[in-house]
């Protein structure tokens, strides 16, 4: 067999091996139907039974309440962040979001197309190295909603507390750090996230909405960008990406085959602390970006203290089978995400490249 690369990749990311295997092996024949999951159709009684199990499961994993729809979408985040503002924001509203990075500002410039969003915080000034405090994070109880990101891929940090926000529904782009701690649901309006870097391949947008705010949507737009149009067909008014739910729920499966959400979360901040150690315990020869209260436990973003020396780390750390190191082309460095699939194994390895590095040019 051959060897495993060290995938450190942002996205799309790291499956889980058992869940690949286990997809090679029903690729052609799924079920004793004579056809590959791909071919079927999203009208048949196999893909339904997949599609409903999906959504099962991800509301047992999480435990989200019966007053939530999960919706599985396309488009990425990214049509998330005109679709939440077409949905609820009119032009005589604001919406407060609080900037925490590339992505948050990103949505936050959707937002301008459809009314007034306005900065609830941010922390731009000291290059996102860290999450606002939640006492600084200003809205009104007239807003709309209120939007965060979880966690940013690219400067590796992550909200540990999310703010309370009363009556007005907080929104929440969850892309890369979905179903990797427990989260309670209730406090949110809406979750939406890019199944690419915890869920499955990429192609699927999972979407976890108050069933109450999809009655409060605007109904003049567009059918395909109303939520209410995928809730009311079980997220099938036209043909999904039949194969990325499929492969969605057998990461569900594999979740649960963990021991659920909460044993993913333990796993995940073992895993984490392995390469932030050989960050902090280096005496300064690795850097990271974010500061301690808000370091990610899927994003490590740290840089090498010489910038030549830097080019040669990531050089040969490719040579040596790790991929996905380089920071996001907008700011450099060195970058390691730490998805759920990725193993301990490829941390530690990772880790004692490091160290090994270190020693060799310190």
């Amino acid at each position: 067999m051959t060897q495993r690369a060290y995938n450190f990749n942002a996205g799309p990311s790291a499956l889980p091996q058992e869940v690949l295997e286990n997809a090679q092996q029903q690729l052609v024949n799924f079920r004793d139907s004579g056809m590959s999951i791909m071919e079927m159709s999203h009208r048949s009684a196999i893909f339904d039974e997949v599609h409903n199990e999906a959504i099962t499961l991800l509301k047992k994993l999480y435990a989200i309440p019966e007053n939530y729809e999960v919706l599985f979408l396309q488009g990425g985040a990214s049509l998330q962040f005109t679709m939440v503002p077409m949905n609820f924001l009119t032009t005589e509203q604001k919406a407060s979001y609080v900037l925490s990075g590339s992505w948050s500002e990103k949505a936050f410039k959707e937002a301008k197309l459809f009314g007034t969003p306005v900065e609830a915080a941010s922390t731009k000034e000291n290059q996102y190295r860290n999450i606002p405090a939640l006492e600084d994070i200003q809205f009104n109880e007239d807003d709309a909603y209120v939007h965060i990101t979880s966690n940013n891929t690219i400067y590796g940090t992550q909200w540990k507390n999310f703010p309370s926000t009363g009556n007005v529904p907080l929104v929440a782009d969850m892309s890369s750090d979905i179903l990797s701690k427990p989260v309670d649901i209730e406090k949110f309006g809406i979750i939406y996230a890019g199944a690419q870097k915890n869920l499955g391949p990429s192609g699927v947008t999972v979407v976890i909405i108050r069933k109450d705010l999809l009655e409060k949507a605007n109904k003049n737009i567009p059918t395909m960008l109303k939520y209410t149009t995928h809730a009311d067909s079980n997220s099938l008014y036209n043909t999904p990406p039949t194969f990325g739910i499929y492969m969605l729920g057998e990461v569900l499966k594999w979740v649960e085959a963990k021991g659920g959400v909460a044993a993913i979360e333990k796993h995940n901040e073992l895993k984490a602390k392995v390469i932030y150690d050989a960050i902090d315990n280096s005496n300064g020869f690795y850097k990271g970006h974010a500061t301690p209260e808000s370091r990610s436990l899927m994003n490590i973003t740290f840089r090498v203290a010489d910038e030549e020396l830097e080019k040669q780390f990531l050089a040969e750390a490719k040579a040596a089978g790790f991929i996905g190191l380089n920071g996001h082309r907008s700011v450099g460095g060195c970058r390691a995400s730490t998805y759920n699939a990725v193993p301990l194994e490829a941390c530690e390895a990772l880790r004692d490249f490091m160290v090994n590095f270190q020693q060799k040019h310190q």
